[in-house]
């Protein structure tokens, strides 16, 4: 296979390679033609998984997950079929293919929709690993607990911290795709560490605070003060130092005054808004009604493509499936699609939307735009969200310019909670800490505040967005979606950025 390692460890997991994963895709590959299958394609899969969570410093949760298994999708005068096992054998994956064309004879008496999909040309044998250095299963878990421990402590030795809860996530993906014409061996990486901490006060409130580092498609390297620090180390030290201070200021905090405000946004917490009002709705099974049972559709209908005003001017978003470090980053997706770049939103208009191969021919594309994702060999692919970012200003301003725009405001850092309806349209979110401006300056933090808008008038409230030097690319493990429900990991970059006018809420008066 050719190789396009984005690794400089570039080591695919042994123990999966070691299986006959060519004589396995090519058994279900023939025998599905063999028994009347117009398409089919073969996944086999190995997905680890590792969660640790330590509370006080002490271990709480610790869970390994294994997955493994391979898959086969086809499609049978227009139905979809689709097997699963985890016999990683020749012989079962020829069952398993017999299996998806009956599934597919019998399910033609029920099928609605005639199933058909975009060409997309054949890209050979490929293999692709993700931007990574250090793989977080060759480090021992007694060497992360231990990590976990030491930030525990240096938190719980401050007088107004009670409770302290470290986790660390990490996830290694690999897959092998063959449907005839392209065949991918690729590795996926990714990370997730968080510290929360709580500090009551006499009366019995309490607030919180949580680091700011964002999930990331990097291995161990990421975690900067630790014995694996390497390129793109998130400095942990100096924010965990910090977080004492900044609770400590947000507990004698005033409580915000309800009403309308000019905001500044850090990529922190705009991370998310972009997730929930863009990312879903421009997903297109969604604009089309497809979730409507379980996670909703959109108000981005595609009768508005070319024509909504989603927001001002100067916005500028884009899907991308190739964003180095991007959780939702791949070489091809689970349909043998390259990954891709495009517009979603262009000069604030309603211009794209996140397709798979199916979604494609239905719109009368070309191709797909690779957005085909399982996130098992137990699951047939679906449409899922690509890296979904909000573009800097090239040459923009820094974040502290753009506060410096604001007479009276709120500047917002990190993310918390949040609420959207099923259409996408009306939403709420609440972050991590709350800074009044005054007259271009920060004039101390505020307490119980959460913005409110409805998607389009937020997004066309967008007076400025900062430059390069701002952009963060945040994002999540946990995006679920389908029926039967399935969870995949995804980014969201964007600059820090100025809304004028938008209504703050006080949560402690909304609640009483």
């Amino acid at each position: 296979m050719a190789g396009t390692a984005g690794s400089p460890n570039g080591r695919i997991d042994p123990e999966f390679t070691a299986y006959p994963l060519r004589a396995l895709a090519d058994n279900a590959l023939q025998r599905a033609a063999e028994l009347g299958a117009q398409h089919a394609d073969f996944r086999a899969e190995r997905i680890l998984g590792q969660r640790i969570v330590l509370s006080d410093g002490i271990p709480e949760t610790m869970v390994d997950r294994d997955v493994l298994g391979l898959a086969v999708r086809v499609v049978v005068d227009g139905t979809w079929g689709f097997a699963a096992t985890v016999d990683m054998t020749p012989d079962a994956a020829a069952r398993a293919a017999a299996e998806a064309v009956q599934v597919a004879r019998v399910a033609a008496a029920i099928n609605s929709e005639r199933i058909a999909l975009a060409d997309e040309p054949g890209h050979g044998d490929v293999v692709w690993v993700s931007a990574y250095e250090k793989d977080p299963f060759e480090a021992s878990l007694t060497d992360k607990v231990e990590l976990l421990k030491q930030w525990s402590s240096g938190l719980l030795a401050h007088e107004r911290i009670a409770h302290v809860d470290a986790t660390l996530f990490q996830a290694r993906e690999c897959k092998f795709y063959s449907d005839g014409a392209t065949t991918s061996l690729q590795q996926r990486v990714r990370i997730a560490p968080e510290v929360e901490c709580v500090a009551i006060e006499p009366d019995g409130r309490f607030e919180t605070m949580r680091t700011l580092a964002p999930s990331a498609g990097r291995g161990l390297e990421y975690l900067g003060g630790s014995p694996w620090s390497g390129t793109g180390a998130w400095d942990f030290p100096a924010e965990l130092a910090a977080l004492p201070g900044l609770l400590t200021e947000k507990l004698a905090a005033p409580s915000v005054t309800p009403g309308r405000y000019d905001l500044v946004i850090d990529p922190s917490n705009l991370w998310l808004t972009i997730h929930e009002s863009i990312g879903h709705a421009t997903e297109l099974d969604r604009a089309l009604g497809y979730e409507a049972a379980y996670a909703g559709t959109s108000f981005a209908t595609p009768d508005k493509l070319g024509n909504l005003r989603y927001g001002s001017p100067i916005m500028h978003v884009t899907g991308d499936r190739t964003a180095e470090h991007g959780l939702a980053s791949v070489g091809y997706d689970d349909e043998g699609v390259a990954a891709q770049s495009w517009d979603l939103i262009t000069g604030g208009i309603l211009t794209g939307y996140q397709v798979d191969r199916r979604m494609a021919l239905m719109r009368g594309m070309d191709r797909s735009l690779g957005c085909a994702f399982a996130d098992s060999p137990r699951h047939m692919p679906i449409q899922r969200m690509a890296n979904v970012s909000l573009q800097p200003a090239a040459g923009g301003p820094a974040t502290e310019e753009l506060i410096a725009g604001v007479d009276e405001g709120i500047y917002i850092v990190g993310d918390k909670s949040w609420s959207i309806d099923m259409q996408r349209y009306n939403f709420q979110f609440t972050g991590q800490r709350f800074y009044r401006i005054t007259r271009g300056r920060l004039a101390g933090q505020l307490r119980d505040a959460a913005y409110q808008s409805v998607t389009t008038d937020f997004w066309n409230s967008m007076e400025a967005v900062g430059g390069p030097q701002t952009y963060v690319l945040g994002g999540a493990f946990n995006c679920g979606k389908g029926q039967p429900s399935q969870v995949a990991p995804v980014s969201h970059g964007c600059p820090a950025a100025v809304f004028r006018g938008i209504r703050i809420l006080n949560t402690a008066q909304e609640g009483a």
